[in-house]
Order: structure tokens, then C-alpha cells, then sequence
């Protein structure tokens, strides 16, 4: 090999070495296009419900789908900087605050523009009866749970039903039997979008389970499932919560394939 060939040779290798290092990983790339996630818990009736095991169930649901970055905080506080949400697309709230009497105006005010800004929000179970002095956290619910009004039978089967089998978040799902409670008598009277709904015995009336809602340029979903891992981990459920918080996030479900198997 000649002084001349080599030359030419090594001005390749290095061209390709520079090419590679200024190209992105995969990973990297793979990890920008997901949807960021900061699912808030940590505080709930206890020992009835178990967060940590059923936001266990929810993170491990959304990182299954392979489209979410979930990170996991145990303090609603967090909700105080501004800063520190401007990275996620969606809040994730499954908390009751039994402990934590309210949140502080900055993070109240935070939560507020986080969503009628653009961005998403997924209220799951009893989220909706958290800082129940709070009126607007209500509205943005759609619907709420009210100690010594709203309530359920004994946990245990029955059929839920897809209400709107055309919206992005059902569209292809099927009616599917759930463990779980069935909770009754929410209150609220602002327009939902009623996804999923089921026939309380309890209530004698047809309750709405999960849907959607508008608040500013944002959205919301809501979802009553989930009063233990069990509730979580049914494949359907899991379906519902990734299509739901993939809409919340984003306005559209990219996913059109057949409800996951789900996580074990």
C-alpha cells in the first residue's frame, strides 16, 4: 500500500468515525420521540388502597406499550415548579390526598396552565376526591367522587361496555368483563366524552367509567378503574389507560393494534 492509498483510507475511516459520532443513537432517538410521563402518588386511603403496588401496575402498563417514559414521584410538592413539568407531556394523577391537606397556589396555578396550554392530564380512581376545596381541579376532572355521596358495591365482575366505538382511544376495543369496583354516583355536570360505561347495582344506573374531556387547549381522560393491581393488570384496562394517555399527551392514538396481552 502506498503513502497515497493510505492517506485516502484513513480520510475515510475518520469521515465515517465523525459521520457516526454526530449521529444520534437509537436509543437517544428512540427515547426523544416518547411521550414523558410523571405519573404523582404516594398519598392515599390506606391500607384500602395499595399505590405503591398499583402505580407499580400503571408504569409498568405504559412502558409495556413501548411509547411512554414514566418517572414515578411520591410527593404531589413536585407539582410546584413550573420548570421542572415543562419536560413531561402528560401528568398522571393517582393520589388521594389523605395526608397532604391541599396543594400550594404555585402548584395549583402549575397544574392548571400544564393542561390549558396544550398538554395532558390522566385522573385514575380516587384522584378525583383529592383537594375537594378546589373548584376548578373538579371542573378539570369532568367528573368527581364526593365522600358520603358518591361510592360502590362489593368489588367484583362485571361487563363494561365501549359507549363511543369511535373515538381514537376505543376505536377496535371490545366490551370486556372487569374485576375491579364499579364506582356510582360521581358528580359533575360539565360535557364528557363517555368511552366506557357499565350498569351499577348499586346506583341502579349506568355509570360512566372512563372518558375524555377538553379543559383550554388541552385534554383530559379519566379513568375509575384500578382499585388494586389486579384492576390495572386486566389487558383491556391496560389498553384503555395506554390509548387514553397516549390521546391526553398527544390528541391522536398513532397505535391501531389488537388490546395488548398485557403485563403480568
Amino acid at each position: 500500500m502506498n503513502t497515497k492509498t493510505f492517506l485516502n483510507l484513513s480520510l475515510t475511516s475518520l469521515s465515517l468515525l465523525a459521520a457516526l459520532a454526530l449521529q444520534p443513537s437509537s436509543d437517544a432517538a428512540e427515547a426523544a420521540n416518547k411521550i414523558n410521563v410523571l405519573l404523582v402518588t404516594g398519598d392515599d386511603v390506606t391500607p384500602a388502597h395499595n399505590w405503591a403496588e398499583v402505580s407499580q401496575a400503571i408504569k409498568e402498563t405504559l412502558v409495556s406499550a413501548g411509547r411512554f417514559e414514566v418517572r414515578v414521584c411520591e410527593d404531589a410538592g413536585v407539582l410546584d415548579s413550573a420548570t421542572s413539568l415543562a419536560r413531561y407531556d402528560l401528568i398522571f394523577l393517582h393520589l388521594y390526598n389523605a395526608k397532604t391537606p391541599t396543594l400550594s397556589d404555585a402548584a395549583k396555578e402549575n397544574l392548571l396552565q400544564f393542561v390549558k396550554g396544550g398538554k395532558g392530564l390522566a385522573v385514575s380512581h380516587l384522584s378525583s376526591a383529592s383537594f375537594k376545596e378546589w373548584e376548578e381541579f373538579r371542573k378539570m376532572c369532568g367528573r368527581y367522587w364526593v365522600m358520603g355521596k358518591s361510592g360502590h358495591g362489593p368489588r367484583g365482575i362485571f361487563k363494561a361496555r365501549i359507549a363511543n366505538k369511535e373515538h381514537p382511544i376505543t376505536k377496535g376495543l371490545e366490551d370486556f368483563e372487569a374485576d375491579d369496583e364499579l364506582y356510582a354516583k360521581l358528580e359533575g355536570d360539565g360535557a364528557i366524552n363517555v368511552l366506557v360505561e357499565a350498569d351499577s347495582d348499586w346506583s341502579k344506573k349506568t355509570e360512566p367509567l372512563a372518558f375524555t374531556l377538553d379543559y383550554g387547549k388541552g385534554r383530559v381522560f379519566h379513568e375509575a378503574f384500578g382499585h388494586d393491581s389486579k384492576g390495572i393488570r386486566n389487558p383491556s384496562v391496560q389498553k384503555l389507560i395506554q390509548r387514553g394517555c397516549e390521546w391526553a399527551a398527544t390528541g391522536k392514538v398513532e397505535e391501531a393494534s389488537p388490546p395488548s396481552r398485557g403485563v403480568q
